[in-house]
């Protein structure tokens, strides 16, 4: 699936603002990705966002996403990718903001299946990646985080490519910035890549059990589901939005 990195630069009316004009810093790839997508009460999403952030609502409702895809690649620029860290495994579990009309992604929390990688992502970005115990089968991801008590199995299979999206699928899934709250402000990201491939998905089975603050995922509330076999992805440094006040 890899393309020159100028044929994804090259490749944008889908963006919703235009590709930063300072040179890109990091370049990975998403690839393998599984979207399980939730409803969720605002007054129970708001304590799990900076307070300097604004909640995005689609239709007055607010969604929280768990994604579980596969690390590939990940490295600066110009600089070659080191499998052992580059590559590994992943499930991020985000809500979406719209901040003062740019709308990107949170992430309330971030898994990654390699020590190593969880802690050179976690000291490079500032995101908060801590290690779990993950894998991909042929069937589905598997996640267990006793740490956490954060739970996943999945059986799933891949079926028709989504042609017309709807407007939920679109709100959901093309976003071009990333969120982070750091000690000294909140920090925007903005990211590249081409515009999503959806795939509708068969959930033949689920054992999902994630508890933060007071929202609960569990197999009985999933509401949409989308699977992509991936992008590249093309990501510039973080730029201070807000300070915190001191």
């Amino acid at each position: 699936m890899a393309q020159k990195i100028k044929t994804v630069l090259s490749d944008y009316n889908h963006r919703p603002w235009p590709i930063p004009t300072s040179p890109w810093r990091y370049y990975q790839e998403w690839l393998d990705l599984l979207f399980l997508h939730f409803q969720v009460d605002y007054e129970l999403l708001r304590p799990l966002v900076p307070a300097e952030l604004q909640i995005d609502q689609h239709e007055s409702l607010c969604y929280v996403s768990l994604v579980a895809f596969k690390m590939k690649n990940i490295r600066p620029r110009n600089l070659p990718a080191f499998p052992p860290i580059s590559d590994f495994y992943e499930i991020n579990l985000r809500t979406y903001i719209d901040q003062d009309g740019k709308k990107g992604v949170y992430f309330i929390n971030i898994e990654a299946s390699k020590y190593l990688s969880a802690l050179v992502a976690k000291k490079l970005s500032g995101l908060p990646y801590e290690k779990s115990t993950m894998l991909r089968d042929t069937q589905g991801y598997h996640n267990l985080n006793q740490e956490r008590g954060f739970r996943l199995k999945t059986i799933f299979a891949v079926t028709d490519k989504i042609k017309i999206k709807s407007s939920l699928d679109t709100w959901l899934t093309e976003r071009y910035c990333l969120y982070l709250d750091k000690p000294d402000g909140i920090y925007c990201f903005d990211i590249h890549h081409l515009e999503w491939p959806l795939f509708s998905v068969q959930l033949q089975e689920c054992q999902l059990d994630y508890k933060t603050g007071g929202i609960h995922l569990h197999n009985e509330n999933i509401g949409l589901i989308h699977y992509s076999p991936g992008v590249q992805v093309l990501a510039w440094d973080a730029v201070t939005i807000k300070p915190h006040q001191p």
